[in-house]
This record gives C-alpha cells, structure tokens and sequence, in this order.
C-alpha cells in the first residue's frame, strides 16, 4: 500500500507556453527544484556524469536556493547492487534534500533494495517510507509515482495517484512519473504507460504538467516539452547514455524548475560544467489557477 509523505497543443522543443500572465507585476520565486533523469551506465558502473550534475547543482544553490532535488528513476541499471552502491556517494553529495522514483531498471531488483538505497542518499535527513509519495507546498504540489512494474501501473497504482491528485484539488499538481504515458513523445510513442486508466489521471483539472524521463532522448533533437490539452509534458533528459534519436552524440544535462510568486512556472536546461542555462531549451507554463 503507498503511502504518502506530506512535507513543508503541440509546440516545438525550447519553444515557451504562457497567457494570462501579468509580466509586469513584480514576483518573486516560490520554490525552486531541480531534476535529475537516468543514470544507469552500461557497461560500467560508472557515474561521472551524475557526479558533474550534482556539483553544479550544489554550486546552483550557492547562488539561489533550491529546495530539494528530485531523481526521475533509473539510477541503477538492472537494479544492481554494485549501481547502487556506486551511485550513493555520488548522491550524498547534494547539499538538499533527494527526492527519488523508481523507474524500470529498479524493478530489475526489489522495491526493498530501492528503498534502502534511496534512505541512505540523504543520509538520514529525509525519510521516506514509500516509492511513492506527495511533497505538498503552499501553492504547489508534486505527486511522485514510482510504477508498479517495468514503467507501468496496476490498478491499484493508478487509484493511488487518482486518490492524491482529487483530494489535492484544486491545488495544482505536478505529477512525476518514470515515463510519460505512450504516444506523448512521438521519437518512441511505443514506450510508456499503457494502462487505460492513465487517460483519467490526466483529465483531473489540476494536473499542470507530467514530469518524465525513460526515453534519453537528445535535447538538441526532439520536441522535449510540449502541451497536450491542458497538461504539460516535460522530458528530463538522460545523464550518462542518449538513445533517441540515436546514441551517435550525448550531452548530460539536468532542468530546474522554479516557480514564481504569479503561477509562472519556468523551465531551464543546464549542460554539466556550462553555468548559464541553454537559452534554446527554455520553457514556461501557468499553473491552473485556485489552491
């Protein structure tokens, strides 16, 4: 049974989404977070890209605050021991709070080994008692769904992200899920979640946007953020291997998301090692409004 942690259109990738925005009035930001996509290194259990992000996010949050860090799955390939334990020191390197899923890969294991490994990445400063839980913040909530198998949901699942999202209305929601649903991303619209009962989740009017990673998609090369309706998706690229559109070039990049006192949501994309956000990856978006 999941449990739940309460805590404190088509557009083209970098392409930005915003109306009903008075840009004028003065904001300030609200909460900020950044996100790290797949890891999982083949054939060596090597993190180095990993290693890069976190540094900068901890230089990030010298320069402004980042509440928390959030882990989009698949940290360790096949659920290994060895990816595990590899990536832990890595991890505990963050200077905030870590905020992990499962995705496939972990299923390779146990949800017993994932826990244990996602309770030592914080070094006892956040515990979580479930792969899946909700963060609540006054204007925000992000609702974290590890699948139940492979990137998929039982019913079960699906009832459980349904009861969070209801009872959250109408606070706008960000749902983080390991895969988007299937066809969203035409590059593979094969792969994601096939389970009918998604198309309901996705209805609820205060789901803002679906936060995803799985398919290590080149940021350079596909449509990465884009409106569906009224639902925004996001790709969190991969750290350590690109596969779509092909493996023939792979730039480790993280997004930080940060939301300003008016309902603007902005999205950056970093490069490791580069300070500035890459302008071309830029995207924005309004919560639905009410709390």
């Amino acid at each position: 049974m999941k449990a739940i942690l309460l805590c404190l259109f088509f557009v083209f990738a970098g392409a930005s989404v915003a109306s009903d925005i008075d840009t004028s009035a003065p904001t300030q930001t609200v909460l900020r977070f950044a996100v790290l996509g797949d890891a999982e290194p083949k054939p060596e259990p090597q993190f180095p890209n990993l290693a890069a992000a976190v540094a900068d996010i901890n230089k990030l949050a010298q320069q402004q605050k980042i509440d928390f860090v959030a882990g989009i799955g698949d940290i360790a390939h096949k659920g290994s021991l060895i990816q595990y334990e590899n990536a832990t020191p890595v991890l505990q390197q963050l200077t905030m709070p870590f905020y992990p899923i499962m995705g496939n890969e972990e299923h390779g294991s146990t949800v017993e080994r994932f826990m244990q490994f996602a309770n030592t990445w914080n070094k006892g400063n956040v515990t979580l008692t479930s792969p899946s839980y909700v963060l609540e913040f006054e204007d925000v909530a992000l609702v974290f769904t590890s699948p139940d198998h492979g990137r998929d949901f039982n019913d079960s699942g699906i009832a459980w992200i349904m009861q969070q999202i209801t009872q959250l209305q109408p606070k706008p929601v960000l749902l983080l899920v390991h895969s988007a649903q299937t066809g969203v991303y035409p590059e593979n619209a094969e792969k994601g979640i096939r389970h009918k009962g998604f198309s309901d989740v996705i209805a609820q009017p205060n789901l803002a946007a679906v936060i995803s990673g799985d398919l290590h998609m080149d940021m350079d090369r596909v449509t990465h953020s884009k409106q569906l309706g009224a639902v925004h998706y996001l790709h969190i690229p991969a750290l350590e291997r690109t596969k779509i559109p092909d493996e023939s070039h792979h730039t480790a990049m993280f997004r930080v998301f940060s939301l300003q006192s008016n309902g603007l949501m902005q999205v950056e994309t970093y490069q490791t090692s580069v300070q500035q956000p890459l302008k071309r990856h830029a995207y924005q978006f309004n919560l639905p409004a009410g709390k």
